[in-house]
């Protein structure tokens, strides 16, 4: 009965409370599409955490896997020096030595097989190198290490193969190339052509002798063949101390001048003990055909790291002006 005494509503009446129950609706949905919008906000920001953490693990070891518990048997172990022996290179002393020292520790290592295939390089990497080898022959007699040659064990990855027990390689590697090499440019007459004149600044009287756009004077040539001279011997004891009386040196004086020979030549002067590959000296000679790999493994997180690190200037001095002594 109330409703039949209720008065009539106006039509702005009405017309305001659509506007109302409109605006209302309109507000609730932002509300559900802020809350739709933050739901899918989280959801992505938990796949990206995901995809970053699987990147992440990927390219770094989260744990440290003890090789040995997961092997009942013992095993010949290797370790992998490919490419130029250099700092911030996959065959860094560094890389190796830690290598070789994680090889000769494990209890289940029953030899040590060095693979090599590499040109060489710095002549201060190699000795470190060298110098590990002989401490680690030393601190564990009963375990032998092998170096193996592949493709190519010149020059300093030589020198790092003649500190080992044995020599292996195959009949066509490439073996040798006890010398030491710097490179360089001279632009002096390029730029007499150019008109340009060059204005070096300098304290000392031969700080800039290795200038490749100044003319080269005969006491600072001859300065700088002595160094690589002293090199050189340096890099011939070291190999004479390794292979001893193996080296056919006394009638092959050529050894030490730089040439390569392949792997059967290399027998026949003594630089190598024998022929054969890395299984082959792990099945036949060490006695334990199962191969074990120590290498140190660089993720693409650091290459990519390293490479930054790099300065231009730094790469524009060695490859555009000069190279430093290298066993290469």
């Amino acid at each position: 009965m109330a409703d039949e005494w209720k008065a009539p509503e106006s039509d702005e009446g009405a017309e305001e409370r659509k506007s109302w129950k409109l605006l209302e609706k309109t507000l609730l949905a932002g509300v559900q599409e802020q809350r739709r919008a933050r739901r899918w906000g989280i959801f992505f920001k938990l796949l990206t955490f995901v995809y970053l953490f699987g990147i992440l693990a990927l390219f770094t070891p989260l744990m440290d896997v003890d090789k040995a518990a997961s092997r009942s048997a013992s095993h010949t172990a290797l370790v992998e020096v490919r490419g130029v022996i250099a700092d911030q290179e996959p065959a860094s002393a560094d890389n190796i030595v830690k290598s070789l020292r994680e090889a000769f520790k494990d209890p289940k290592t029953k030899g040590v097989v060095m693979r090599i295939n590499s040109p060489g390089g710095s002549p201060v990497q190699s000795g470190y190198i060298y110098d590990e080898i002989r401490r680690l022959r030393a601190e564990y007699p009963a375990i032998k290490l092998y170096a193996v040659i592949a493709d190519l064990g010149a020059s300093g990855a030589y020198y790092i193969a003649s500190a080992a027990d044995e020599i292996y390689a195959d009949k066509a590697s490439l073996v040798g190339s006890i010398g030491v090499t710097a490179a360089g440019y001279g632009f002096v007459g390029t730029m007499d052509k150019l008109g340009v004149e060059r204005r070096t600044y300098t304290a000392g009287e031969h700080k800039a002798f290795l200038d490749p756009f100044s003319p080269q004077k005969p006491e600072e040539t001859a300065f700088w063949q002595g160094v690589l001279d002293t090199t050189h011997r340096q890099f011939i004891a070291m190999v004479k101390q390794g292979r001893g009386e193996r080296l056919k040196d006394k009638d092959h004086p050529e050894l030490f001048s730089g040439l390569i020979w392949s792997g059967e030549q290399a027998k026949a002067l003594g630089l190598v003990d024998g022929l054969g590959s890395a299984s082959y000296v792990a099945r036949d000679i060490v006695g334990e055909k199962e191969l074990v790999d120590f290498t140190v493994q660089e993720s693409p997180f650091d290459r990519f790291s390293k490479r930054i690190g790099a300065s231009v200037a730094e790469r524009l001095a060695l490859y555009m002006g000069f190279q430093g002594p290298s066993l290469r």
